[in-house]
């Protein structure tokens, strides 16, 4: 999405993605954030926490591949949008769509698999208070994997001249203790991306993949 200067940043978030989905067109690429796939596709199945569904590329890719999901957003025109996908790609059974606002509530239970892909927002977002929060739900071998944007496509809303953090700095942030976690990978890692409206760049993913010791 392009950067908007006129984003009221103080706007309440149910509002702001509500709004932001309505805008958008329903149809999905029916492709998995690449992390996901590169990171998940070789672990054993169970069941998986999606954090910030959005239209439901991952968590329907999660359900074929096997996973049973529990997939949240904050938007219900978004949620829409993700039980449609799961409709047509027969995996509704698989997913359990959820709306939470993630400053307030998370779904519970016990997850092998706690997965935050571009979880992030102009509005009020305690990001790494909910990240720390959802660790917390991973069982013992479970696989928290958390990526954000490290560079700015001409289509972020991300202010120009943005510094990102490095990958130390956005795991330092998470305020985790490490004791209880294996790492998998903290870096970052480059791929070409397509923009909301067929813009075409490379890009910088910034990659957290903790296990959870046993």
């Amino acid at each position: 999405m392009k950067f908007n200067p006129n984003i009221d940043t103080s706007m309440d978030p149910r509002t702001f993605w509500e709004e932001t989905y309505e805008k958008a067109s329903p149809v999905t690429s029916g492709k998995p954030s690449a992390v996901l796939e590169r990171f998940v596709k070789d672990r054993p199945v169970g069941r998986a926490l999606e954090l910030g569904c959005g239209k439901g590329d991952d968590a329907v890719w999660l359900a074929k591949n096997g996973w049973e999901v529990t997939a949240v957003d904050i938007s219900e025109t978004a949620l829409g949008y993700a039980r449609s996908n799961a409709s047509r790609n027969g995996v509704k059974d698989r997913i359990a769509f959820e709306a939470h606002d993630l400053n307030n509530s998370l779904p519970d239970g016990m997850f092998d698999l706690v997965t935050a892909q571009f979880l992030q927002s102009p509005v009020k977002f305690a990001r790494e208070k909910i990240l720390n929060r959802a660790s917390q739900q991973l069982s013992l071998g479970g696989l928290l994997l958390i990526t954000s944007h490290g560079s700015r496509p001409s289509w972020s809303w991300v202010a120009e001249g943005t510094v990102f953090p490095t990958p130390q700095q956005a795991l330092d942030a998470l305020l985790l203790d490490m004791r209880e976690w294996d790492l998998v990978t903290v870096d970052n890692f480059e791929r070409m991306a397509t923009g909301p409206k067929g813009e075409k760049g490379k890009v910088t993913d910034t990659v957290i993949a903790l296990e959870r010791r046993a």
